[in-house]
Protein backbone atom coordinates (compact mmCIF):
# COMPACT_ATOMS: atom_id res chain seq x y z
CA UNK A 1 0.00 0.00 0.00
CA UNK A 2 2.19 2.68 1.16
CA UNK A 3 5.56 1.16 -0.83
CA UNK A 4 8.03 4.01 -1.98
CA UNK A 5 6.55 6.74 0.43
CA UNK A 6 8.33 8.58 3.19
CA UNK A 7 7.12 9.60 6.39
CA UNK A 8 8.76 11.76 8.61
CA UNK A 9 7.69 11.17 12.70
CA UNK A 10 8.92 13.39 14.42
CA UNK A 11 8.37 12.26 18.23
CA UNK A 12 10.64 12.20 21.53
CA UNK A 13 8.98 9.49 23.78
CA UNK A 14 11.18 6.68 22.03
CA UNK A 15 8.57 4.11 22.62
CA UNK A 16 5.77 6.41 21.07
CA UNK A 17 8.16 6.41 18.06
CA UNK A 18 9.22 3.15 17.42
CA UNK A 19 5.56 2.01 17.65
CA UNK A 20 4.74 4.71 15.01
CA UNK A 21 7.22 3.67 12.60
CA UNK A 22 6.91 0.31 12.97
CA UNK A 23 2.93 0.70 12.66
CA UNK A 24 3.71 2.62 9.02
CA UNK A 25 6.84 0.17 8.18
CA UNK A 26 4.58 -2.56 8.35
CA UNK A 27 2.20 -0.91 5.74
CA UNK A 28 4.67 -0.42 3.62
CA UNK A 29 6.09 2.87 4.00
CA UNK A 30 9.60 3.92 4.66
CA UNK A 31 10.15 6.44 7.45
CA UNK A 32 12.78 8.22 9.20
CA UNK A 33 13.05 9.32 12.24
CA UNK A 34 13.57 12.52 14.55
CA UNK A 35 13.20 13.10 18.16
CA UNK A 36 12.72 16.80 18.50
CA UNK A 37 11.47 19.79 15.98
CA UNK A 38 15.59 20.24 15.34
CA UNK A 39 16.28 16.98 14.34
CA UNK A 40 13.34 16.73 11.78
CA UNK A 41 14.69 20.01 10.62
CA UNK A 42 18.09 18.41 9.62
CA UNK A 43 16.64 15.44 7.99
CA UNK A 44 13.71 16.59 6.14
CA UNK A 45 14.04 16.26 2.47
CA UNK A 46 12.38 16.87 -0.70
CA UNK A 47 11.42 12.67 -0.98
CA UNK A 48 9.44 13.38 2.54
CA UNK A 49 5.45 12.30 1.54
CA UNK A 50 4.11 12.63 4.98
CA UNK A 51 5.44 13.85 8.46
CA UNK A 52 3.87 12.72 11.66
CA UNK A 53 4.89 14.95 14.14
CA UNK A 54 4.61 15.26 18.17
CA UNK A 55 3.12 18.58 19.89
CA UNK A 56 5.17 19.10 22.75
CA UNK A 57 9.36 18.18 22.13
CA UNK A 58 11.91 19.92 23.45
CA UNK A 59 14.06 21.90 22.43
CA UNK A 60 11.40 22.38 19.43
CA UNK A 61 8.03 21.19 19.71
CA UNK A 62 5.68 20.28 16.57
CA UNK A 63 4.38 23.75 16.18
CA UNK A 64 7.76 25.33 15.32
CA UNK A 65 8.67 22.51 13.24
CA UNK A 66 6.21 23.00 11.01
CA UNK A 67 6.23 26.80 10.82
CA UNK A 68 9.58 25.86 10.09
CA UNK A 69 9.19 23.01 7.31
CA UNK A 70 6.81 26.28 5.41
CA UNK A 71 8.53 29.02 6.15
CA UNK A 72 11.59 26.81 4.27
CA UNK A 73 9.36 25.87 1.52
CA UNK A 74 8.28 22.41 2.13
CA UNK A 75 4.80 21.60 1.81
CA UNK A 76 3.28 18.23 3.07
CA UNK A 77 0.52 16.88 4.94
CA UNK A 78 1.39 16.93 8.89
CA UNK A 79 -0.42 14.41 11.03
CA UNK A 80 -0.08 16.05 14.40
CA UNK A 81 0.02 13.44 17.61
CA UNK A 82 -0.76 14.67 21.24
CA UNK A 83 -2.41 13.85 24.25
CA UNK A 84 -3.92 16.93 24.85
CA UNK A 85 -7.41 17.75 24.11
CA UNK A 86 -7.16 21.49 24.79
CA UNK A 87 -9.00 23.52 22.60
CA UNK A 88 -6.36 26.34 22.17
CA UNK A 89 -3.88 23.88 20.61
CA UNK A 90 -6.18 22.42 18.01
CA UNK A 91 -6.78 26.15 17.11
CA UNK A 92 -2.87 26.52 16.57
CA UNK A 93 -2.95 23.23 14.52
CA UNK A 94 -5.40 24.82 12.31
CA UNK A 95 -4.44 27.75 11.61
CA UNK A 96 -0.57 25.95 10.15
CA UNK A 97 -2.94 24.11 8.28
CA UNK A 98 -2.27 20.55 10.27
CA UNK A 99 -4.23 17.58 8.30
CA UNK A 100 -5.42 16.17 10.96
CA UNK A 101 -4.98 15.60 15.17
CA UNK A 102 -4.41 12.23 16.38
CA UNK A 103 -4.71 11.35 19.96
CA UNK A 104 -2.20 9.28 21.97
CA UNK A 105 -2.33 6.13 22.63
CA UNK A 106 -1.64 6.22 18.49
CA UNK A 107 -3.89 3.18 17.15
CA UNK A 108 -2.51 1.20 13.84
CA UNK A 109 -6.00 1.85 11.88
CA UNK A 110 -6.50 5.19 12.51
CA UNK A 111 -3.00 6.25 11.78
CA UNK A 112 -2.33 3.89 8.85
CA UNK A 113 -5.48 4.80 7.59
CA UNK A 114 -5.35 8.54 7.55
CA UNK A 115 -1.73 8.10 5.83
CA UNK A 116 -3.25 6.60 3.10
CA UNK A 117 -6.13 8.87 2.68
CA UNK A 118 -3.53 12.34 2.74
CA UNK A 119 -0.49 10.82 0.49
CA UNK A 120 -3.56 10.09 -1.74
CA UNK A 121 -5.43 13.36 -1.63
CA UNK A 122 -1.85 15.17 -1.70
CA UNK A 123 -1.05 13.35 -5.10
CA UNK A 124 2.16 11.90 -3.89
Amino acid sequence: MGTQQTILVVEDNDFVRMQIVTFLQEAGYATLEATDGNAGLDIINGNVALAVVDVRMEPMGGFDFIAMTQFQGYKIPVVLVTGDQDNTMLEKAGTLGVATVLMKPVQKDRLVSMVGRLIKKGGR
